[in-house]
């Protein structure tokens, strides 16, 4: 049976060295910051799939833009624009995450599209969730 070393990113070696900010931003000095890369990568996860098109100052096409596809009828052929349109930005702007699982489930009476993210780290021992609920 082959052994599979666990790779650590070298910042997290560095336990006092903070590398990226949390979400929300509601700490005692309005920032909190995040230590590991597992919680790095997670917040700016959440960052992107929460960002707009053309919301970025100096980078206009970062952003997975979901809401402006949310105020459409939620259908099954809306569903899979927003699964490729996810899958896309997470190609582009996050080379190293691999989707285990994406999962968008619509509730159209409440008009709320859940979003649930599955992911790992390629060359790292990284896995991790996001859920995000999108109220229209």
């Amino acid at each position: 049976m082959a052994y599979q070393p666990r790779k650590i990113d070298p910042l997290d070696l560095q336990p006092r060295k903070a590398i990226g900010v949390a979400l929300p931003f509601s700490g005692d000095a309005v920032f909190n910051s995040t230590y590991q890369s597992k919680d790095a990568i997670r917040t700016n996860l959440i960052n992107y799939f929460l960002t707009g098109k053309r919301e970025r100052v100096f980078n206009p096409n970062f952003g997975a833009g979901l809401r402006d596809l949310l105020f459409e009828q939620i259908t099954q052929e809306r569903i899979e624009d927003l699964q490729a349109l996810i899958i896309e930005g997470l190609n582009l702007y996050f080379p190293r995450v691999e989707v285990i699982r994406l999962n968008l489930s619509p509730f159209p009476d409440e008009n709320i599209i859940s979003f649930a993210l599955n992911y790992r780290v390629v060359d790292t021992s990284i896995e991790d969730e996001v859920t995000i609920n999108f109220e229209v």
